[in-house]
């Protein structure tokens, strides 16, 4: 692994990781009502693009981050669309 790759690997890992506390809140609480369901939507789509991106031209820090934060999103996504509070 080259150091640019690196770079890739760190970067990735603080922007995806930026979504765990949220993720996290909302499974403990079960509380969407303060969530922007535009935001979401829009990062995950944003994100679905990236990760076909990072297929498309194999960069495995892109494709990480991105499966792990579809992940993430989707999880909020789905609560937000499936919680009526």
């Amino acid at each position: 692994m080259n150091w640019t790759d690196c770079i890739g690997f760190i970067a990735a890992s603080l922007t995806t990781a930026s979504f765990v506390p949220q993720a996290w809140k909302i499974l403990r609480y079960k509380k969407v009502k303060d969530i922007s369901l535009t935001m979401y939507a829009m990062m995950f789509t944003g994100q679905g693009g990236w990760l076909i991106y990072g297929l498309l031209i194999h960069d495995p820090p892109l494709i990480l981050a991105n499966i792990i934060g579809c992940s993430l999103t989707g999880t909020i996504l789905t609560f937000k669309i499936c919680i009526k509070e």
